[in-house]
């Protein structure tokens, strides 16, 4: 298969120890020329902002590392430039405005001047038909401004994450859905929906913020000083060469493996031309002990009062389910962490249970057993109690994305306490969904431990409402105009085409343009 670039698929790594707006726009710049790119058209930044503000510092691509990019942007924009936006879908039932609130992304934008700022909860949606082998879905929904751009600038941050190992380039495209589709398919299918996504669109540049990494997890990551700034024109081949930056085998994540196979560019090494002022091997060495996520529930939780069980979801080729249930809980207990520093000592002693188990749940009198998610499932006693609990699970066949809804953050609390109180004598009780999102995990371990509800923390609590009825509104106005949808048929630029299963490459390169 062709590679989506008419240029060689190239890896460009930078020192850069700062946040200096004008260094990061001359390394930029410099990166643009390099490969051959000036942007034309609807000209699109997607950032990584799946959570932010100064509880979140190193969970978002920093607004000054974005400052830099979109002036170098400008700096070697065509004539024929006729928009620079900045879009972007945040982390599930959190408006994408506060999040841009909280990144001082829009102070940003006015510095820049001229960049428009999309909110993917907010925008149109437009079903893009899938015609490759091995696909989820025969189409996903993304926003309008993803598939109408006709230069694409993918900006993530550089991190580990407890679903896919790291976030990267590729990891970042599920920003690129709206709440109503972004949770289909996240479950233990996951990295496939991610090789998917890509299918979407391709970006002509990527440049990743590493000047601080994060490490260990993806919405609460521990800083890491790295001091990078990574740029290129591929994704397979970018995020190949960020795998091995920490000394980690691209072909052991499974959506760049997937993307690899498919065509989208090369892992090995060999075939990636990778130039710059450092080194792989210097930038290995500043990478050194760089952890990843990808650790199972039950080692996270050992040696605290929450016992955690890991059965297989339902699809046979997983013997674990890394994009759902798991992973969210330790991102939920993280979260509890920072905004309740009394959180571990609070918690009483309780049993979660994933998947369907097959083990013994070593339940003492008193303590409750929780079952997250659809598929979870126990036949057996747990602590003197029988136990009989069959999955509900439902084939994914059955999600229709196009009648999906979105979640409202204050309908999940009100369900939470309701699944408790409902259950505040029973000993066993399951908590449904697939998957029961990192919100409704933060919401069910508050109630368990009378934690601090982050919801209404006084740091956040009015920004987040504001933000919250303005988001409603705007979706209040849409469905008075109309279904915000724009069906399949009319395909934009950057979308799948139907002659073909070759990634799409992005829109076009800047020699087709």
């Amino acid at each position: 298969m062709s590679q989506p670039h008419s240029t060689p698929p190239t890896v460009i790594i930078r020192a850069c120890p700062d946040y200096d707006v004008e260094r990061i726009r001359s390394i930029v710049r410099d990166g643009l020329t390099e490969l051959e790119l000036r942007p034309f058209g609807r000209t699109l930044v997607k950032p990584n902002c799946v959570a932010s503000g100064p509880n979140f510092p190193n969970a978002y691509t920093r607004p000054e590392f974005l400052e830099g990019v979109l002036k170098a942007l400008k700096d070697r924009a065509m004539p024929n430039l006729t928009e620079i936006a900045l879009g972007e879908r945040c982390g599930i039932t959190v408006p994408t405005r506060y999040s841009f609130k909280e990144a001082h992304y829009y102070e940003m934008a006015e510095r820049v001047g001229g960049v428009k700022t999309y909110h993917f909860d907010e925008t149109s949606q437009v079903e893009i038909p899938l015609y490759h082998q091995g696909r989820l879905r025969d189409s996903l929904f993304t926003p309008e401004p993803i598939a109408a751009a006709d230069f694409f600038v993918n900006c993530p941050k550089f991190k580990a994450h407890p679903w896919t190992t790291v976030t990267f380039s590729m990891k970042n495209y599920i920003g690129i859905q709206d709440d109503r589709h972004r949770l289909i398919d996240h479950d233990h299918s996951l990295n496939e929906k991610v090789a998917d996504l890509q299918y979407i669109i391709q970006p002509q540049f990527i440049a990743i913020d590493g000047i601080i990494a994060g490490e260990g997890r993806m919405l609460t990551p521990i800083p890491f000083d790295l001091k990078l700034v990574v740029m290129g024109n591929n994704q397979v081949a970018f995020d190949a060469v960020c795998c091995h930056i920490i000394g980690l085998d691209p072909l052991s994540v499974d959506h760049i493996r997937m993307a690899h196979e498919r065509g989208f560019g090369p892992v090995s090494l060999d075939e990636i031309r990778i130039t710059g002022d450092v080194s792989l091997a210097d930038a290995q060495q500043r990478a050194k002990g760089f952890k990843t996520g990808l650790i199972r529930v039950e080692d996270y939780f050992a040696h605290t009062n929450i016992r955690a069980y890991g059965g297989p979801p339902p699809d046979p080729k997983h013997e674990y389910c890394w994009g759902g249930c798991p992973g969210a809980l330790e991102e939920a207990i993280e979260i509890l962490r920072l905004y309740d520093t009394h959180t571990d000592t609070k918690m009483p002693k309780v049993h979660l249970v994933f998947g369907a188990y097959k083990g013994e749940i070593d339940r003492k009198p008193g303590e409750k057993v929780i079952f997250i998610g659809d598929c979870a499932s126990f036949h057996g006693n747990a602590g003197g109690t029988t136990i009989d609990l069959p999955s509900v699970y439902r084939d994914r066949s059955t999600q229709d994305p196009h009648t999906a809804k979105h979640d409202d953050i204050y309908v999940k609390m009100g369900k939470v306490m309701a699944k408790f109180w409902n259950n505040r004598n029973e000993d066993h009780f399951r908590m449904a969904g697939c998957p029961v999102s990192v919100a409704e995990q933060v919401l069910m371990l508050v109630k368990l431990g009378g934690l601090r509800n982050p919801y209404f923390d006084p740091s956040m609590a009015v920004g987040f409402t504001s933000s919250y009825f303005s988001w409603r509104t705007r979706q209040a106005i849409q469905r008075i105009l109309g279904e915000p949808y724009n069906k399949a048929g009319a395909y934009k630029r950057g979308s799948a085409r139907p002659e073909q299963s070759l990634p799409p490459a992005g829109a076009r390169t800047t020699l087709e343009a």
